[in-house]
């Protein structure tokens, strides 16, 4: 049975922050992150400030059309996919994606549904959806001793919000 955390970030912010606090901690060196939700729900804008808050510098585009960006720091290699326009599981071993999840490294997936039956065990599971005034409902999911380590770090202290004028 998995873990399981409910979050809500208020706006692109308080994702960021979250995005921060993920790229600190160590186990994420060697991760499976997989991202659900429908278009326009912040997962890319997640990716975005993750790669950036690991080091990435520069452009971080959204692999929609190349399926995979690549990234490669000094002690860390990412891999950031997007499964969206997948359309044949046979894609997967034609690419070599089975040797990029064999090796040591961040593997961060939007839209793993899409490669269904081709991809592992996912370690943590994020769960996006559009709430009100831009607000985004994050469902957490562990499902590997490496997702459970990442969660009870990330749960241990909550994404601090925004205070509310009354």
């Amino acid at each position: 049975m998995p873990i399981v955390e409910m979050l809500v970030w208020p706006d692109e912010s308080a994702t960021q922050r979250f995005a921060h606090r993920l790229a600190r901690l160590p186990l994420l060196g060697n991760a499976y992150l997989e991202l659900h939700g429908d278009l326009g729900t912040g997962k890319t804008t997640l990716v975005r400030h993750l790669l950036s808050a690991l080091g990435v510098t520069g452009r971080i585009k959204s692999p929609t059309y190349a399926v995979v960006e690549p990234y490669e720091l000094p002690t860390l290699n990412i891999w950031h996919f997007d499964f969206y326009r997948f359309n044949d599981p046979h894609e997967w071993e034609d690419a070599g994606f089975r040797d990029i999840f064999a090796s040591p490294g961040l593997k961060v997936a939007e839209w793993p549904e899409k490669a269904a039956g081709s991809v592992p065990q996912a370690d943590l599971v994020f769960h996006l959806s559009l709430a009100i005034h831009e607000s985004r409902l994050v469902t957490l999911q562990a499902y590997t001793a490496v997702g459970e380590g990442l969660m009870k770090d990330l749960c241990a202290e909550p994404v601090s919000q925004p205070e509310v004028a009354e």
